[in-house]
């Protein structure tokens, strides 16, 4: 999950569990809002490994640090106690009224495992034992970047502002509703130019979503009888809804390309239903073979055409129709130098559906390695996470890279 989603998902954990205050609230700093900030801190806290790879040329590290130490359930108490030690020396420094070191070591620790469990429904992986194991679980529930998810934990925290007072509601209900639509615009425009369009259906949709969550409350004064903390809660309430919508429509996605597999009696190295943008919908059915890696995209509520190589009589609602096969390049020197490569080493311990490809370039050969749990959705850009080695014509490495 991205690091913004994560410090508003903090925000809202704090506000609908803990009496969190706004976080730039006119007020004087006070325990509700220390709360607020310490919870969100805590949320984005494990992203702070990112710090080492600006500062570093190993391009690896995205592979092998990245979601690895910060990330782990065995060292959260350990970065729970020392945030929480460094709050209140801060909080002393300063003067304000902050909560005990016992609550604040509680806070931290939920914050950061709100931040664990939101990584580990995507798909990239998190190394949440390391240092004892350095495994990459990773559920595929939601895509890296959901935007409903995240209006789900940011709209509840913009309604008790809205419906704060009767004075001025009018006004603010308009400039609301305008900026949720324009925030729509904004992300649908988005979502086209990297190449996962959301359709019209979709956009009018959102709109007419989020204009009744902001607008029908002020029928009658409703909303402004609703506590602070219950817009919170029901918004933490909405989003572990849609935490298990997710999960059963994973399950129905990853059932069809289990029987996909089964019917066309494929020898399974790796299996995955994945979530693709921009919705719950979308999911890219993927399974390894010893030569290649088949696809299959998965629309719920859409009719796919073409000829799926099926036996007749097979109910298209049942099975995804489309695939397609990618298969890795026949075995030649080149390639075998390029896997003897530690950094490739790494990139296939990384990826679960890897393929290779080979192809020259003049005199050179060039060995790529493509992980297809990441779509190519921009035709004009390579795939995401390939790894490219250019090989002499005497098969020296020229150069090494992640292909941009």
């Amino acid at each position: 999950m991205d690091t913004i989603t994560h410090g508003i998902a903090g925000a809202l954990i704090s506000k609908a569990v803990f009496r969190g205050d706004d976080m730039f609230a006119l007020r004087p700093m006070n325990r509700g809002r220390v709360i607020t900030w310490s919870l969100m801190l805590g949320a984005i806290f494990p992203d702070s490994d990112v710090f080492r790879e600006m500062f570093s040329h190993n391009e690896m590290l995205i592979l092998t640090w990245h979601r690895s130490i910060t990330h782990s359930l065995i060292c959260l108490p350990i970065f729970a106690l020392a945030l929480a030690a460094l709050t209140r020396w801060f909080a002393s420094w300063r003067k304000w009224d902050a909560p005990s070191f016992a609550v604040l070591t509680g806070i931290y620790a939920i914050g950061i495992a709100s931040h664990i469990f939101l990584d580990l429904v995507t798909s990239f992986g998190t190394m949440i034992w390391s240092p004892l194991r350095w495994s990459r679980p990773a559920w595929d529930l939601i895509f890296i970047i959901d935007f409903t998810f995240s209006a789900i934990l940011f709209v509840p925290q913009i309604l008790p502002w809205l419906y704060a007072k009767p004075e001025g509601l009018q006004k603010r209900a308009l400039g609301t509703w305008l900026v949720f639509v324009l925030a729509t615009l904004a992300v649908a425009g988005f979502a086209a130019i990297v190449g996962a369009p959301i359709s019209v259906e979709g956009i009018l949709s959102a709109i007419v979503i989020l204009s009744a969550v902001a607008l029908l409350p002020a029928m009658r004064g409703f909303g402004l009888r609703i506590k602070r903390a219950w817009w919170n809660f029901a918004g933490v309430v909405v989003a572990l809804g849609y935490v298990a919508a997710a999960f059963f429509v994973h399950q129905a996605a990853f059932a069809r390309v289990q029987k996909f597999a089964a019917l066309r009696h494929l020898d399974v190295q790796a299996i995955g239903a994945l979530p693709l943008p921009p919705s719950l919908w979308h999911w890219d059915g993927l399974i390894r073979v010893p030569h290649g890696v088949y696809e299959t995209r998965i629309h719920f509520g859409q009719d796919s055409a073409g000829d799926n190589g099926l036996p007749a009589g097979t109910s298209a609602q049942a099975l995804p129709i489309e695939y397609r096969f990618y298969p890795d390049a026949p075995e030649n020197s080149y390639i075998d130098a390029a896997k003897s490569l530690p950094e490739v080493q790494t990139v296939l311990w990384f990826a679960r559906f890897p393929v290779t490809r080979f192809h020259k370039e003049g005199g050179d050969a060039v060995v790529e390695i493509s992980d297809l749990r990441f779509p190519h959705v921009r035709p004009d850009r390579p795939a995401a996470f390939t790894y490219r080695v250019l090989f002499g014509a005497t098969g020296t490495v020229l150069s090494q890279g992640w292909d941009k």
